[in-house]
Parts: C-alpha cells; structure tokens; sequence
C-alpha cells in the first residue's frame, strides 16, 4: 500500500538547490506525488529561505532539517549542545526575517562528521574508539538533560520536532538499555516524529534483511542512499530502491527518500509516479536469517553492557 505519507530529504548548497527548485518538471512531479522536501538547513542565506518559499508556493511542504557547520561537527551530537542551541536561535530568527512557513525542525543525532569520516576510511579503528567512549556514561546523561531542554525551547517556538536515528536505537530499546545510543550516538528523546534511517547503502551485504527487520511496526522510516549527502558510499539502484520501498511500506506508512538530489540525478522521480508499492518483494533467506542474528547479537551487546 502506497505510504499516506512520502518525504524526500534534501541537502544541497544553495546553488544546486535553486537549480532543482527551478525546474518546473521536479515540481510537478512533487505535486504529483503529494511528496513533501525534508531540508538539510546547512546554511541559513537568502537563497535557501527563497527555496524554501518557491517550494511552499507551489504546494510542496517543507519541513526543516536542522545541519550545523562541518567544524561543528554537521549533526546534533553528544558534545555539540551549544553550538546546536546557537543554531536553533539563528533558525527562530531566519524563519522569522523571511517570513517561512515552516511547522517542524529535525535533530538528526549521530556522531560528529569528521568521526563520521574516520569510520569510512578506517573503520576498525573508528569503531574500536567508539566501544572506548561508550563506557562514559555521565556523556550520554548530560547530552540527554541539555537536549530535552533546548527540544522544549524548539517546542514552545511553535516547532513540531523530529528525530532522525540510526537503528540501533531500536535495539537497545528491546533490550532496555543504553548502551548502542553511547556507541552510536543516538539519543533517545521524545518528538512529534522519529524517523528510522535504514539505509541499506550503508549496510552490506545483509542490508535488505536489516530494512525488512528494522521497518516492522516503525511509525516512521528512512531509505536510501540514492546519492547526495556526505557519505561516500555506493548507491542505490531503482531496483534496489524499489526493494526497500515495498519493504517499508509492508508496515510503515510514513516513508521518507534519501535524497531528493540523488532521485532527480538518477531519473528515479518520473518513474515513482506509477509506482506499483504492492508489487511483491522476497529478501532472500540468507539476508534474512544474517540480518536476525546481528540483531540478536546486538541486544545481547545491549543487555551486557547497559
């Protein structure tokens, strides 16, 4: 069943972005689609607000993702609450010297980009200082007290929130603990919308087992890669889209695409108009019976060190 809601997440400078606003065929395929644009804010300029207001005119939502410079480290970490705090007042002041429609502002928790980066090129050693830092338990209770405040600041500015989380966070939830949020950098906070970014062009090999497993009983759910963004992996074919979009779809009815751009670069937009989401999907039983025990393991990392 087609999702009652479809998002398209957005994270291009200024001048790519006015180009794709620009184009009259991307704008009558949104409208088409009744898709809403999820902006990645990673500036707050002229250009951008008038972006914001060319899409919101022709009847294509926009809600806000909150992005914070590269030396601050881009996402809503652990060790950047103060920087994020500077950047949702400066959004309260952009919003309102525009005059911008905008109803909801995303935190899109994770580790520092430049972490980030030092995990695609040296994973183990990357991973190894993640499992070090996640014996620091006072991190996660100060990150979590400063950002329930500065949410509830968000909030009383008339913002609906969002969250957008790696999926580990699931399983530290099923198994009561905290220790994949300290390891990953998720942060279990309360919002209007929480969205599951299960990507498989992150995931390997066992990737469509992950997205099957993860996007079951899910309020909301991300999918991607199709391009775009910061991180350097491959992408998504349409086949391999339209896998994980019937897979979501299965049991989530708000789904969102990663990236626009990458859609629009790829040809994949027209072809989603006709789109057939109840076109059976099989993931094959090995991806499916891998995909279940790293979950397992997951929880039982989980439940060992909460």
């Amino acid at each position: 069943m087609r999702p009652s809601r479809l998002s398209f997440f957005n994270e291009q400078d200024p001048p790519e972005l006015t180009e794709l606003v620009g184009d009259a065929a991307v704008l009558r395929e949104l409208r088409a689609l009744k898709a809403r644009v999820t902006m990645g804010l990673r500036d707050l300029s002229d250009e951008r607000a008038q972006a914001v207001l060319r899409l919101e005119g022709e009847g294509i939502s926009v809600d806000a993702w909150l992005l914070l410079p590269r030396e601050q480290g881009y996402f809503a970490t652990y060790d950047n609450v103060e920087a994020v705090e500077a950047r949702v007042e400066a959004v309260l002041r952009w919003k309102e010297r525009h005059r911008l429609p905008l109803k909801s502002l995303g935190f899109d928790f994770e580790p520092d980009l430049r972490e980030l980066d030092a995990l695609f090129h040296h994973p183990l050693r990357a991973l190894a200082g993640w499992a070090r830092r996640s014996a620091d338990r006072p991190r996660r209770a100060r990150a979590l007290a400063s950002y329930r405040a500065l949410l509830e600041r968000a909030r009383s500015a008339g913002f609906a929130l969002e969250a957008y989380q790696f999926p580990l966070l699931l399983e530290d939830r099923a198994a009561g603990s905290h220790f994949l949020q300290r390891f990953s950098s998720s942060l279990d906070v309360k919002v209007e919308r929480e969205v599951v970014m299960a990507y498989s062009s992150l995931l390997g090999p066992l990737g469509p087992g992950l997205v099957e497993g993860w996007t079951r009983g899910l309020g909301a759910v991300a999918v991607g890669s199709t391009g775009g963004g910061v991180d350097p992996l491959p992408k998504l074919s349409f086949d391999e889209l339209s896998r994980d979009l019937r897979l979501a779809a299965r049991s989530c009815s708000d789904v969102s695409i990663f990236s626009l751009e990458g859609c629009v670069m790829h040809g994949h937009l027209p072809r989603l108009l006709d789109f057939d989401w109840d076109a059976p999907v099989t993931v094959p039983l090995a991806q499916r019976v891998g995909a279940s025990s790293l979950r397992s393991t997951a929880r039982v990392l989980a439940r060992l060190f909460r």
